[in-house]
């Protein structure tokens, strides 16, 4: 924790011990769990009710957001219903005591996803979380895009200047991404804007964002960048060769895909409007795949500048892996394709 300037101060301040029922004096250990590319994560145990709870240090926002650790604090309180996700408890967005946002949630129990045996249990999770009606207040907190497909690609434009910008970039990599970019605009062009169910969706569907207990039970985690949207984007990102390979080497076949998207719709129950879901997932996968590569294109350039605060090995390999011809080649083949099935 000493590596976050002011944070062991900040946790024997009486109002976070306070809102938490702590005691007034520190006794609980902070453990390292886990840290991405904007958030850090700590456990510990309370040391009056025994649980595990989560301490989670924000230091970015990838949507641009002031408010980012409340804006995703308020999304898992309206999924609370679900069942499916960390029940958060505290949140400190001010940035007062600390240069970061704060929030703590529960700990939830579990193992990563395997893609080779847990695409069930992630079609129920996600059956269960798209399932929660929002009203009409609680929709306003959230960004709703005018039009998902064409903001993903506005993102993908805004996010890739970073490495079209940078001399660290390759020429021939930067003429690839923006031959990708241009197929992406004229197929999405293409395709009309019709109103559909919409909920709350995740939109960063990786394998280490869902745990799987010892029962099957499977939850989501991770609600860094929240939507009010289609449910078909939760699950193009899901699906999207860029998305599965990043922790494993997984690349799912059409036809896994096609199956999976079965037991999703199984699993909806009626529930909500499942017409043309199919159809809109498989676009949204192809679209998901530009916003992968343009990401790790932006991160490729921001892993290589000096005073970066957050580093993960892990993350910085798989970035190099996306960036090689070979691979932007086959997902610039995969986005084609997704629009012919």
């Amino acid at each position: 924790m000493e590596s976050i300037k002011g944070l062991k101060e900040y946790i024997s301040l009486p109002f976070y011990r306070e809102a938490l029922g702590l005691p007034e004096e520190v006794s609980e250990t902070y453990t390292m769990l886990a840290q991405g590319e904007y958030n850090r994560n700590y456990t510990f145990i309370h040391p009056v009710t025994g649980k595990k709870l989560v301490l989670r240090i924000n230091f970015g926002s990838q949507m641009h957001l002031k408010d980012q650790i409340e804006y995703e604090y308020r999304a898992l309180k309206f999924l609370e219903a679900s069942g499916r996700t960390p029940k958060p408890l505290f949140v400190d967005g001010s940035c007062k005591h600390l240069d970061q946002g704060v929030m703590v949630m529960e700990f939830l129990p579990g193992e990563t996803l395997d893609y080779h045996n847990g695409l069930d249990g992630v079609a129920a999770c996600l059956a269960d979380i798209h399932s929660v009606k929002l009203d009409e207040e609680e929709k306003a907190t959230l960004i709703t895009p005018e039009n998902p497909l064409e903001a993903i690609l506005d993102e993908c434009e805004e996010m890739v200047k970073k490495y079209m910008e940078s001399p660290l970039g390759e020429e021939k990599k930067k003429e690839k991404i923006r031959e990708m970019l241009d197929t992406g605009w004229e197929i999405v062009k293409s395709i009309p804007n019709e109103p559909v169910y919409q909920c709350c969706v995740n939109t960063e569907l990786n394998n280490t964002n869902f745990l799987v207990d010892e029962n099957g039970y499977t939850y989501l985690v991770d609600w860094e960048k929240p939507l009010y949207a289609d449910p078909a984007q939760d699950l193009g990102h899901f699906l999207a060769p860029t998305t599965t390979f990043w922790k494993t080497d997984v690349l799912l076949e059409r036809d896994e895909m096609l199956a999976f998207l079965d037991t999703y719709i199984e699993a909806v129950n009626g529930r909500f409007d499942v017409t043309g879901l199919k159809k809109r997932t498989m676009q949204f996968t192809g679209i998901t795949c530009l916003r992968g590569i343009t990401w790790c294109a932006m991160a490729w350039v921001e892993y290589r500048e000096p005073g970066r605060t957050l580093f993960n090995q892990s993350t910085f390999e798989k970035l190099n892996a996306y960036m090689e011809e070979d691979f932007l080649e086959k997902m610039h083949q995969f986005l084609k394709a997704t629009f012919c099935m």
